[in-house]
Protein backbone atom coordinates (compact mmCIF):
# COMPACT_ATOMS: atom_id res chain seq x y z
CA UNK A 1 0.00 0.00 0.00
CA UNK A 2 1.37 3.33 -0.91
CA UNK A 3 2.14 6.04 1.14
CA UNK A 4 -0.38 8.90 1.59
CA UNK A 5 -0.20 12.03 -0.39
CA UNK A 6 1.74 14.74 0.95
CA UNK A 7 0.61 18.24 -0.05
CA UNK A 8 2.88 20.79 -1.78
CA UNK A 9 5.38 22.98 0.21
CA UNK A 10 3.49 26.10 1.48
CA UNK A 11 4.55 29.71 1.03
CA UNK A 12 4.09 32.45 3.80
CA UNK A 13 2.28 35.51 2.14
CA UNK A 14 3.52 39.05 2.74
CA UNK A 15 0.68 40.62 4.58
CA UNK A 16 2.25 44.06 4.06
CA UNK A 17 0.94 46.42 1.30
CA UNK A 18 3.06 48.59 -0.80
CA UNK A 19 2.88 52.19 -1.57
CA UNK A 20 3.24 52.70 -5.84
CA UNK A 21 3.44 56.84 -5.15
CA UNK A 22 4.53 59.39 -3.10
CA UNK A 23 1.28 60.25 -0.11
CA UNK A 24 1.44 64.06 -1.95
CA UNK A 25 0.32 62.45 -5.25
CA UNK A 26 -2.72 60.90 -3.96
CA UNK A 27 -5.53 63.03 -4.37
CA UNK A 28 -7.30 63.92 -0.59
CA UNK A 29 -10.42 61.72 -0.62
CA UNK A 30 -8.19 58.96 -1.06
CA UNK A 31 -5.50 59.29 1.64
CA UNK A 32 -7.27 57.50 4.18
CA UNK A 33 -7.99 54.16 2.29
CA UNK A 34 -4.00 54.41 1.00
CA UNK A 35 -2.61 55.51 4.73
CA UNK A 36 -4.85 52.83 6.30
CA UNK A 37 -3.82 49.85 3.49
CA UNK A 38 -0.40 50.33 4.84
CA UNK A 39 -1.45 49.60 8.66
CA UNK A 40 -1.26 46.27 8.57
CA UNK A 41 -3.66 43.08 7.72
CA UNK A 42 -7.09 44.05 5.73
CA UNK A 43 -10.05 44.84 8.12
CA UNK A 44 -13.42 42.47 7.86
CA UNK A 45 -14.29 38.70 7.10
CA UNK A 46 -11.17 38.73 4.08
CA UNK A 47 -8.55 39.14 6.71
CA UNK A 48 -9.39 35.01 6.65
CA UNK A 49 -7.76 34.80 3.66
CA UNK A 50 -4.39 35.78 4.50
CA UNK A 51 -2.76 32.68 4.92
CA UNK A 52 -0.25 30.40 3.69
CA UNK A 53 -0.39 29.06 -0.27
CA UNK A 54 0.41 25.76 -1.67
CA UNK A 55 2.98 25.74 -4.65
CA UNK A 56 1.45 25.46 -8.02
CA UNK A 57 -0.72 28.31 -6.88
CA UNK A 58 -1.82 30.93 -10.10
CA UNK A 59 -0.47 34.46 -9.52
CA UNK A 60 -3.54 36.85 -10.56
CA UNK A 61 -4.47 40.63 -10.23
CA UNK A 62 -7.52 42.59 -9.57
CA UNK A 63 -8.29 46.27 -10.28
CA UNK A 64 -9.71 48.32 -7.66
CA UNK A 65 -10.76 51.39 -9.85
CA UNK A 66 -11.98 54.69 -7.78
CA UNK A 67 -12.77 57.71 -9.33
CA UNK A 68 -14.34 61.27 -8.34
CA UNK A 69 -17.52 60.09 -9.83
CA UNK A 70 -20.23 61.25 -11.97
CA UNK A 71 -21.58 64.44 -11.88
CA UNK A 72 -23.16 64.91 -8.29
CA UNK A 73 -23.13 60.90 -7.76
CA UNK A 74 -19.77 61.29 -5.31
CA UNK A 75 -16.81 58.40 -5.75
CA UNK A 76 -17.79 55.47 -7.48
CA UNK A 77 -15.92 51.92 -7.91
CA UNK A 78 -15.48 50.39 -11.36
CA UNK A 79 -17.16 46.54 -11.19
CA UNK A 80 -17.97 44.03 -13.30
CA UNK A 81 -20.17 41.18 -13.69
CA UNK A 82 -19.12 37.95 -15.16
CA UNK A 83 -20.67 36.49 -18.15
CA UNK A 84 -22.70 32.95 -17.04
CA UNK A 85 -20.83 30.81 -19.34
CA UNK A 86 -17.60 30.97 -18.04
CA UNK A 87 -15.96 28.30 -16.53
CA UNK A 88 -14.94 29.80 -12.99
CA UNK A 89 -16.80 32.16 -10.87
CA UNK A 90 -19.69 32.39 -13.56
CA UNK A 91 -22.14 34.98 -13.48
CA UNK A 92 -20.38 36.36 -10.24
CA UNK A 93 -19.53 40.25 -9.63
CA UNK A 94 -15.73 40.93 -9.60
CA UNK A 95 -13.73 43.98 -10.09
CA UNK A 96 -11.58 44.06 -13.05
CA UNK A 97 -8.56 41.06 -13.76
CA UNK A 98 -7.01 37.91 -14.14
CA UNK A 99 -4.03 35.59 -14.30
CA UNK A 100 -0.52 37.59 -14.59
CA UNK A 101 0.73 36.77 -17.59
CA UNK A 102 4.86 35.97 -18.41
CA UNK A 103 7.20 39.08 -17.92
CA UNK A 104 4.28 41.52 -16.00
CA UNK A 105 3.67 41.93 -12.67
CA UNK A 106 0.83 42.47 -10.75
CA UNK A 107 -0.07 46.33 -11.67
CA UNK A 108 0.51 45.19 -15.61
CA UNK A 109 -1.64 42.45 -15.43
CA UNK A 110 -4.73 44.46 -13.40
CA UNK A 111 -4.42 47.50 -16.37
CA UNK A 112 -4.44 44.73 -18.98
CA UNK A 113 -7.50 43.10 -17.75
CA UNK A 114 -8.89 46.27 -16.98
CA UNK A 115 -8.39 47.36 -20.43
CA UNK A 116 -9.49 43.85 -22.23
CA UNK A 117 -12.75 43.51 -19.68
CA UNK A 118 -14.05 47.05 -20.10
CA UNK A 119 -12.24 49.11 -22.08
CA UNK A 120 -10.73 51.33 -19.40
CA UNK A 121 -7.42 53.11 -20.73
CA UNK A 122 -4.45 51.99 -18.65
CA UNK A 123 -3.30 55.95 -19.74
CA UNK A 124 -5.74 57.11 -17.60
CA UNK A 125 -5.15 55.23 -14.40
CA UNK A 126 -2.69 56.07 -11.50
CA UNK A 127 -1.64 52.59 -9.69
CA UNK A 128 -1.71 53.85 -6.29
CA UNK A 129 -1.03 50.97 -3.78
CA UNK A 130 -0.76 47.22 -3.76
CA UNK A 131 -2.51 45.59 -1.22
CA UNK A 132 -1.33 42.09 0.53
CA UNK A 133 -1.82 39.05 -1.67
CA UNK A 134 -5.07 36.57 -1.31
CA UNK A 135 -4.95 33.45 -1.61
CA UNK A 136 -8.37 32.06 -2.77
CA UNK A 137 -8.82 28.41 -2.45
CA UNK A 138 -12.14 27.78 -4.07
CA UNK A 139 -10.14 28.60 -7.29
CA UNK A 140 -6.30 27.87 -6.11
CA UNK A 141 -5.35 31.37 -6.83
CA UNK A 142 -3.09 33.83 -5.13
CA UNK A 143 -4.53 37.52 -6.08
CA UNK A 144 -3.23 40.98 -5.08
CA UNK A 145 -5.46 43.34 -5.31
CA UNK A 146 -4.23 46.73 -7.11
CA UNK A 147 -6.06 49.95 -5.72
CA UNK A 148 -5.86 53.23 -8.40
CA UNK A 149 -7.06 56.43 -9.13
CA UNK A 150 -8.96 57.21 -12.68
CA UNK A 151 -7.56 60.48 -13.26
CA UNK A 152 -9.62 60.19 -16.44
CA UNK A 153 -12.48 58.47 -16.54
CA UNK A 154 -13.74 57.84 -19.61
CA UNK A 155 -16.85 55.13 -21.80
CA UNK A 156 -16.54 51.61 -20.26
CA UNK A 157 -18.68 48.54 -21.76
CA UNK A 158 -18.42 44.37 -21.47
CA UNK A 159 -15.71 44.16 -24.30
CA UNK A 160 -15.67 40.53 -24.95
CA UNK A 161 -19.53 39.01 -24.07
CA UNK A 162 -18.34 35.91 -23.54
CA UNK A 163 -16.75 37.01 -20.91
CA UNK A 164 -17.91 40.14 -18.79
CA UNK A 165 -22.09 40.32 -18.81
CA UNK A 166 -21.80 43.98 -17.35
CA UNK A 167 -19.68 46.68 -16.06
CA UNK A 168 -21.12 49.54 -13.87
CA UNK A 169 -19.43 52.58 -11.82
CA UNK A 170 -20.74 52.07 -8.47
CA UNK A 171 -21.17 55.23 -5.95
CA UNK A 172 -19.58 54.47 -2.73
CA UNK A 173 -22.49 55.93 -1.31
CA UNK A 174 -24.68 52.89 -2.88
CA UNK A 175 -22.47 50.47 -1.45
CA UNK A 176 -22.46 52.12 2.50
CA UNK A 177 -26.24 52.74 2.30
CA UNK A 178 -26.97 49.81 5.16
CA UNK A 179 -30.23 48.97 2.87
CA UNK A 180 -28.23 47.32 -0.02
CA UNK A 181 -26.22 45.25 2.29
CA UNK A 182 -27.10 41.89 2.68
CA UNK A 183 -25.66 38.54 3.93
CA UNK A 184 -24.98 35.73 1.63
CA UNK A 185 -24.65 31.86 2.44
CA UNK A 186 -23.47 29.65 -0.54
CA UNK A 187 -22.59 25.85 0.58
CA UNK A 188 -20.14 26.86 3.81
CA UNK A 189 -19.22 30.46 3.02
CA UNK A 190 -21.59 33.56 4.72
CA UNK A 191 -20.43 36.52 4.49
CA UNK A 192 -20.97 40.05 3.44
CA UNK A 193 -22.91 41.48 0.45
CA UNK A 194 -24.16 44.27 -1.50
CA UNK A 195 -27.19 44.48 -3.96
CA UNK A 196 -25.88 47.51 -6.48
CA UNK A 197 -26.26 48.51 -9.77
CA UNK A 198 -28.29 45.35 -10.80
CA UNK A 199 -25.92 42.76 -8.93
CA UNK A 200 -25.44 41.14 -5.83
CA UNK A 201 -21.49 41.42 -5.21
CA UNK A 202 -20.39 38.59 -2.48
CA UNK A 203 -17.59 36.54 -1.55
CA UNK A 204 -14.01 37.53 -2.60
CA UNK A 205 -15.46 40.61 -4.46
CA UNK A 206 -17.54 41.59 -2.04
CA UNK A 207 -15.09 40.78 1.29
CA UNK A 208 -12.94 43.38 -0.76
CA UNK A 209 -15.39 46.16 -1.42
CA UNK A 210 -16.42 45.57 2.40
CA UNK A 211 -12.31 46.19 3.47
CA UNK A 212 -12.32 49.04 0.95
CA UNK A 213 -14.76 51.09 2.79
CA UNK A 214 -13.90 50.22 6.56
CA UNK A 215 -10.18 51.19 5.31
CA UNK A 216 -11.73 54.03 3.45
CA UNK A 217 -13.81 55.52 6.69
CA UNK A 218 -16.92 55.43 4.64
CA UNK A 219 -18.51 52.53 6.11
CA UNK A 220 -21.65 52.62 7.94
CA UNK A 221 -23.58 50.87 10.72
CA UNK A 222 -25.51 48.51 9.48
CA UNK A 223 -27.81 46.04 11.58
CA UNK A 224 -26.25 42.24 11.02
CA UNK A 225 -29.72 40.66 12.77
CA UNK A 226 -32.16 42.52 11.10
CA UNK A 227 -30.71 41.98 7.69
CA UNK A 228 -31.87 39.06 5.15
CA UNK A 229 -29.81 36.49 3.98
CA UNK A 230 -29.51 35.71 0.49
CA UNK A 231 -29.52 31.56 -0.37
CA UNK A 232 -28.01 30.64 -3.31
CA UNK A 233 -28.24 27.46 -5.01
CA UNK A 234 -24.76 25.74 -6.34
CA UNK A 235 -24.50 25.45 -10.05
Amino acid sequence: MGSPTRPAPAEQLDAAATPLVPDASVPSWLKPLIRRSLGGPLPGLLHRTIRTQQSGSRESAVLMLLSDGIADGGPDVLLTQRASTMRTHAGQPAFPGGAVDVGEDAVAAALREGHEETGVDPRSVTPLVLLPKLYVPVSEFVVQPVIAYWHEPGPVTPVNPAETASVARVPIAALVDPANRVWVRYREFRGVGFEVADMLVWGFTGGLVDAMLQLGGWAQRWEFEHTRTVELTPR
